[in-house]
């Protein structure tokens, strides 16, 4: 995996890391999950391969967005819609919340329809607290702000080293399954994806402000464009029962099971099809439904 070059633009808000691929009219917001920056693309191949432009901002406390510039959800939704006004973008084809990124697009999409098109949501935080509070406490004392340059040195030292064992370790929590049929189960191609993702992962400030205002939970925001969201039941890392309250709140959405044994939804055997699915919902009618294969379910 190759980092892209990232731009960082001055805001009301604070500065904001940002990274613009321009190829069509279409633009296409990306909001990152946890561990993730701008530079670091995952499941963006669709969209480029659709001509789509891709905008990648880096969330509060990732990259070089520092977390002043947008403490919660909605202040970096502003943010973002001030981005956008100043890129000259007037309109998103959609907004894609991947995994810590949901609450995020979930908000950007309700305070700002007039810019949001469409909302996919992909291995989604939705508005049920998240994550446990094992997780929750193990995350704050890895990926504190003082230590996590210390602990992802270890783990990109370790991805160099024993990447059998990285992937082990690193995957364990983020599958429902025996650890050992996910690991063997991947194909070489997506062997080396994670380990070269993981070997580029910080945390920053930002994984320990998701944690804390994730924990949380809450009411979820007033959605009313078409929304399709993606999940996987073999996800140990974001519950399967976010997508499915998701799906019971957000009016006319639809949920789209994925087979994917963990929270890598783009690792998955039947990722292809997903892809197929999400470029069709790409150029459907505003109110249009959602097609899919067998596993998708609607509300």
């Amino acid at each position: 995996m190759r980092e892209r070059p990232t731009t960082v633009t001055e805001t009301s808000f604070g500065p904001l890391e940002y990274r613009f691929e321009e190829r069509g009219r279409s633009v296409v917001l990306i909001l990152h999950g946890g561990h993730m920056r701008a530079s670091l693309p995952l499941g963006e191949e669709l969209f480029a391969a659709a001509g789509c432009s891709v905008l990648a901002p880096s969330r509060p406390g990732y990259g070089r967005t520092p977390s002043g510039t947008g403490p919660s959800p909605s202040r970096f939704a502003d943010a973002v819609t001030e981005l956008c006004a100043g890129l000259g973008i007037e309109r998103l084809t959609a907004v894609v919340g991947q995994s810590a990124g949901g609450p995020t697009a979930m908000t950007l999409a309700s305070r700002h329809p007039v810019l949001v098109e469409r909302l996919v949501l992909e291995s989604a935080v939705g508005f049920l607290p998240w994550p446990d509070r094992r997780a929750r406490l193990g995350g704050r004392l890895v990926f504190a702000p003082l230590v996590e340059r210390a602990s992802w040195s270890l783990v990109h030292g370790l991805v160099r080293r024993v990447p059998q064992a990285a992937l082990h370790l690193l995957l364990r929590d983020l599958t429902t399954g025996p650890i050992a049929d996910l690991v063997s189960g991947l194909s070489a191609e997506h062997r080396a994806l994670l380990l070269d993702l993981f070997a580029r992962m910080r945390s920053g400030s930002g994984f320990t402000a998701d944690l804390r205002y994730m924990a949380r939970g809450g009411k979820a925001p007033l959605v009313t464009q078409p929304t399709l969201i993606i999940a996987a039941p073999g996800d140990g890392a974001v519950p399967f029962a976010q997508a499915e309250a998701l799906a019971a709140a957000i009016p006319g959405a639809r949920l789209l099971t994925s087979t994917a044994p963990s929270h890598f939804i783009w690792f998955g055997d039947d990722y292809p099809a997903i892809t197929t699915v999400i470029t069709d919902f790409l150029t459907q009618a505003r109110r249009g439904r959602v097609p899919g294969p067998a596993g998708e379910k609607g509300t």
